[in-house]
């Protein structure tokens, strides 16, 4: 599978395009940036072409790995769908409901292939702790999602400005979902900076905790998950280092080109991504609101 990748930054040199440089069944061919330069000199890092030509560029590839913010990657989703190019985007797909439906009919309508990158669903630890949570009963869970932009490479316009629940919620809503089913109704509460505290009720009859926030001291941040049931509390252990990062995208390379390959679909397609949205959509409304939402169907 030849891919470019659109996106000159961080995440987008030094994840996706080192991760399909270095894969046995995918070819980095290019980059696309806004800004010529910056694409060109992306290319250059890795010895392809860069360009701001979105067009040509997309004439020459089989599927595009996407690392740009949200907003600007639903119109390139687009673009790229309807030029029957596979999709390997990023979460959140958009930051309205309205932006994950034009990401899903482009992709319906073009009949390609979509993987989102929920970095954790994407580790062997992961699809280990998914096994274990589907063999009994689950009555609740919990997730702590707390870390700080400040001095990161990930501290941008657009997690400044939509925050942690857009941010890090994708990955958590990521890791309940398919463990405890469907968000049916949120209640959502805000603390300092942008921490959010949510009580997610399931389809299952299980109820959840999350707490998220991208501004808390340094010292305090953390990544923990659990899920429990009558077999037990389940953890599941956090990767955190970059090779593990690089190794979580290169499977979701191999994803999409069998999607591709067989005209199936992952489970992390650009449908399951517009769920997490609808859900994401309904915290927003509760934490204006002060009252529990309902999550559409």
């Amino acid at each position: 599978m030849r891919l470019a990748v659109l996106g000159t930054g961080f995440w987008a040199t030094q994840v996706h395009a080192t991760s399909i440089a270095g894969a046995d069944d995918a070819e980095l061919v290019g980059f696309w940036g806004r800004d010529a330069a910056k694409a060109a000199a992306a290319g250059a890092e890795f010895d392809v072409p860069g360009t701001d030509d979105l067009d040509a560029l997309l004439a020459d590839v089989d599927a595009v790995s996407v690392a740009v913010p949200p907003d600007v990657q639903v119109g390139l989703a687009e673009r790229a769908a309807g030029a029957g190019r596979h999709l390997l985007l990023e979460k959140p797909i958009g930051f309205t409901v309205a932006d994950a439906d034009r990401v899903v009919d482009a992709v319906r309508a073009a009949g390609v292939a979509s993987v989102v990158f929920f970095t954790d669903r994407f580790r062997p630890a992961t699809a280990t702790w998914l096994e274990q949570a589907a063999r009994a009963p689950l009555a609740g869970g919990a997730v702590s999602w707390m870390g700080s932009l400040a001095g990161s490479p990930f501290d941008t316009a657009w997690r400044r400005e939509h925050g942690a629940l857009w941010d890090v919620g994708p990955h958590a809503l990521g890791l309940l979902v398919p463990t405890l089913g469907p968000v049916v109704s949120v209640q959502a509460g805000a603390g300092r900076g942008d921490t959010v505290h949510l009580v997610l009720q399931h389809a299952s009859g299980a109820a959840s905790t999350v707490t998220l926030s991208s501004t808390v001291a340094p010292m305090a941040g953390g990544v923990e998950v659990t899920v429990h049931g009558d077999a037990g509390r389940l953890v599941l252990l956090p990767e955190r280092d970059d090779l593990a990062v690089v190794e979580a995208h290169r499977a979701a390379v191999a994803e999409l080109s069998a999607a591709a390959l067989t005209g199936g679909a992952s489970a992390l397609d650009v449908g399951f991504a517009r769920d997490v949205v609808v859900v994401l959509a309904a915290v927003q409304r509760a934490l204006a609101s002060g009252c529990r939402e309902p999550v559409p169907a």
